[in-house]
């Protein structure tokens, strides 16, 4: 028999030896203003996303950002470095971003593989396709042919890239992208959200010149980006402190930041604006109030947690993700803020919801399936002042 003390003297000698290890995180406190919105009202979890369909079950995994074409072809990347079109209700394979291996498709072999995130069409008809790891592209849809705009090795302003993100093209041509971090890469996002660092960049490139800068650095985990209908400002999503800040690219404002939306009721992923005039934003999960604060909130002003957690494993905070995923709509005057929501398993974790002519897409970053919802589906949109957030 072992003594009674055996048992929560070895649990302590455990968490010692942990707290002496080296951490990978080195995070600052950061501390949420106001207390996360109540899943109440019109914020109440629904099951409104559900009356979509999967489709290509098995075959995409994580096709997280979408574009589409004059004949309505719809174009995605997936996490084992592929790119496709389908069209005709039929899946094909465009290119390989990096090496085509049998090991693609796993954290380990995505910086070689490649990791088509954003992608966009161009004025010529080009797919334009922001790469987590290996960079900015050009890739000719009908032959695969790729062309390096910009390496991530190269970087801008002397700066490699860690983590392409987000993508948006003007109607000048002019290429903005994000960079998430210039720290962790996209198969580390997880330190990176609980880091809670300001190491993301809004960059953009101008083919013509062949050129790039720095538009606005210091964001919190730079993700999705939408242009205004004028053009005249840039929404940006911060996902690890659930905001999403208006940058003013021209006019009077020209290089003003401020907050269009904070206090969300999730992490924002990617922004796509809608012909409806209202941007729609993938959340990837809720930070659900209860009893206690929100995981990650609770955790932020205390690095030294984060640094302890960090070394155990991440594991705590996906079980800590709330299984709730919705779709937010704002307005561009945000004045309101509409809410679609899914319980289950519809849409697993919602990336970018472009528009196309009779379905609206959503995609997520870990699935094996691409998701769809006929724009004529009957179901209630929720109206929710801002104030209320």
């Amino acid at each position: 028999m072992f003594p009674v003390w055996a048992f929560p003297a070895a649990v302590l000698a455990i968490f010692a030896s942990i707290y002496f290890l080296p951490s990978p995180i080195d995070p600052d406190p950061f501390i949420f203003e106001k207390p996360p919105p109540a899943l109440v009202g019109s914020l109440q979890v629904n099951k409104k996303l559900q009356s979509g369909q999967r489709i290509f079950t098995g075959q995409l995994k994580g096709p997280e950002s979408f574009t589409v074409d004059d004949e309505g072809n719809i174009y995605t990347g997936t996490v084992d470095g592929k790119l496709w079109m389908i069209s005709g209700g039929q899946l094909h394979f465009i290119t390989q971003m990096g090496q085509d291996m049998p090991e693609c498709g796993t954290p380990d072999y995505e910086p070689v593989c490649g990791r088509p995130h954003g992608v966009r069409m161009d004025q010529d008809g080009n797919v334009i396709v922001v790469d987590s790891y290996l960079g900015l592209y050009k890739v000719n849809p009908r032959t695969g042919e790729k062309t390096l705009l910009l390496s991530s090795e190269k970087g801008v302003d002397g700066l490699p890239f860690k983590f392409l993100n987000g993508l948006e093209i003007s109607k000048k041509n002019l290429i903005y992208f994000t960079d998430s971090s210039s720290k962790w890469e996209r198969r580390h996002h997880r330190y990176e959200v609980i880091e809670t660092n300001h190491l993301g960049r809004l960059l953009v490139y101008d083919p013509v010149t062949r050129t790039a800068r720095t538009v606005l650095s210091g964001l919190y985990m730079a993700n999705g980006i939408a242009l205004s209908p004028y053009e005249d400002y840039i929404l940006i999503a911060e996902t690890s402190i659930c905001r999403i800040i208006r940058y003013w690219v021209s006019g009077a404002n020209a290089g003003k930041k401020e907050v269009f939306v904070d206090n969300l009721p999730g992490y924002p992923d990617n922004i796509r604006l809608s012909h409806t005039g209202l941007y729609r934003v993938g959340i990837s999960t809720t930070r659900f109030p209860s009893f206690f604060s929100p995981f990650l909130d609770a955790l932020g002003p205390y690095p030294f947690l984060k640094r302890f957690i960090a070394k155990v494993t991440l594991t705590l905070c996906s079980i800590n993700y709330q299984c709730h995923k919705n779709v937010n709509f704002l307005s561009m005057k945000k004045l309101v803020i509409l809410h679609y929501e899914t319980q289950e398993t519809a849409s697993s974790l919602p990336a970018s919801i472009p528009t196309h002519t009779n379905f609206d897409f959503s995609g997520t970053f870990e699935d094996w399936f691409l998701f769809y919802i006929l724009k004529h589906s009957s179901f209630t949109v929720m109206v929710i002042p801002t104030t209320h957030l």
